[in-house]
């Protein structure tokens, strides 16, 4: 029997796998990735790749699809730390719980960026995959939820909702996405992501707030 031919003996495969392609990912990206190459990795048949995930981007897929579910759990711990709604002024429910999950989404970024990278990378993905798109709006339904403890005037499917948690979710990937691509200036990134996460999301929220008028 030739050694690419030998049978499977992993509790695991598919986690087996996946490791394998993370390693991959992080030590030459994505465009290194190759099935053979995750096989031999993986300690499997080449063609187990094939088997289980169909081609280079079914893997990258549920990659993806995994590190979109460590991000709402992330996420979601995060909400849970929040200010009770019960009394608390808009601003600082604003920065309190959307703050957190912007912590815990460039935390997250910025301790993984090529599976970040990757999560995003539509171009190689099979973004029509069902768990794909469930991961994905389990992490995007953080943020919504977020969004309607601050905006008690608004129904959950409010467009006005659907708006808000849009943008809040532009404002903190993109704040992730420069960081990654080392384009904030260094005054913002001398301290550690978390610090700077908060204090620009602060920064921006009284500046919204001075823009309307508003006194904290």
């Amino acid at each position: 029997m030739a050694p690419d031919d030998r049978p499977y003996h992993h509790g695991d495969l598919p986690a087996a796998l996946l490791a394998a392609v993370d390693e991959v990912v992080r030590e030459r990206g994505a465009a290194a990735l190759t099935l053979r190459e995750v096989a031999r990795r993986a300690g499997v048949s080449h063609a187990a790749p094939a088997h289980h995930f169909g081609d280079k981007a079914g893997l990258l897929t549920a990659y993806a699809t995994e590190g979109m579910h460590e991000m709402a759990t992330r996420m979601a711990a995060a909400r849970t730390q929040a200010a009770d709604p019960g009394g608390v002024d808009a601003l600082r429910l604003l920065t309190d719980t959307l703050g957190r999950l912007a912590v815990a989404y460039v935390a997250f970024a910025v301790e993984q960026p090529a599976r970040f990278t990757v999560m995003f990378g539509s171009e190689q993905l099979h973004t029509d995959d069902p768990l794909y798109q469930a991961a994905t709006e389990e992490a995007f339904e953080q943020l919504y939820a977020a969004v309607l403890e601050v905006r008690r005037d608004l129904q959950r499917d409010d467009p006005e909702l659907m708006h808000a948690a849009s943008g809040a979710w532009s404002v903190v990937h993109g704040f992730a996405t420069l960081w990654l691509a080392g384009h904030l200036d260094e005054r913002v990134t001398s301290v550690p992501p978390e610090q700077a996460t908060a204090a620009a999301l602060g920064a921006f929220g009284t500046t919204l707030f001075a823009a309307a008028g508003i006194t904290p």
